[in-house]
């Protein structure tokens, strides 16, 4: 039996990955920042579930929240850094104390639970960090650079992540959802009037008009999405990322696949940068 952390509980898939768990037979830690939003769920659930007060941005609460874990159920095998939140306007126009928030509660609240983790995991020679990132970061858009940046930076750090704890038995799993019926995303997704310079109508303006006639009617089931995940992990051999919705698939294979053949049509000017009498050793490290 596994037991799984779970961050950002009161969000749609938050509660959708714990639900997931527990039909697996595993325990679960669910956490939140306002658990009272949890209600009893806890409760209901038995003694094979925990609803923990988890505010990612604190480094306090994550250790008391993964200690809570280890003291209820003697280890945590299974993270799933869930909690984050988005962000919308043009990169000139968005305020720093809003470009900080977002990279705190996307990025470095991953990471603090990450490190707060892994001597459990690194010692038993076993577990799965799984990081829930998001189409967003594989192909960027307009009105989100931000969001994208912090999620880009989730990618990058669990690419490396994976490369360090592999050899030590430990999984790493990216998971990048498309468009989502979740509440988080209907939050912030509703307000049309959220600003837009004129300059950028045109780009910025027409993601937010198209998000927010999207709201309520995103194609992509939580509940089947945390289903996939579960899935993933308890296999025992999760992909390194695993992409979720149609509409995802096909943002991230068609950018991936645009990406790839202009990279190959500069191949000449790219080969050229060296020197003329320099070797290199493919796959081998920079």
């Amino acid at each position: 039996m596994r037991t799984w952390l779970i961050t950002g509980g009161t969000s749609g898939f938050g509660r959708a990955y714990a639900e997931a768990v527990l039909a697996k037979g595993d325990q679960v830690v669910l956490t939140a920042r306002r658990v009272e939003q949890l209600g009893g769920w806890a409760q209901d659930h038995g003694e094979q579930a925990l609803v923990v007060p988890l505010d990612v941005t604190d480094p306090a609460q994550v250790t008391d929240a993964v200690a809570a874990a280890h003291g209820r159920f003697g280890a945590v095998d299974v993270v799933v850094n869930n909690a984050g939140g988005g962000s919308h306007g043009a990169v000139e126009d968005t305020d720093e104390a809003e470009i900080r928030a977002t990279f705190e509660a996307n990025f470095f609240g991953t990471v603090r639970v990450i490190r707060a983790v892994l001597p459990g995991m690194r010692a038993r020679r076993s577990g799965c960090i799984v990081n829930i990132s998001s189409v967003g970061g594989l192909r960027a858009f307009p009105g989100v650079g931000y969001y994208n940046a912090a999620k880009f930076a989730v990618e990058g750090l669990s690419e490396s992540l994976r490369q360090e704890v592999e050899p030590l038995g430990i999984k790493v799993l990216v998971v990048e959802p498309g468009a989502f019926r979740t509440r988080s995303d209907s939050a912030g997704y509703s307000d049309s009037a959220i600003p837009v310079i004129e300059d950028y109508a045109g780009t910025v303006g027409v993601l937010r008009d198209a998000l927010v006639a999207m709201n309520g009617r995103q194609p992509g089931d939580p509940r089947r999405a945390a289903q996939a995940v579960v899935q993933a992990v308890v296999g025992g051999n999760p992909p390194h990322r695993l992409v979720l919705g149609n509409l995802g698939f096909e943002q991230v294979t068609g950018k991936l696949e645009a990406m790839l053949a202009e990279i190959r049509a500069w191949e000449p000017v790219s080969r050229s940068a060296d020197f003329p009498d320099s070797t290199h050793t493919p796959g081998a490290y920079v």
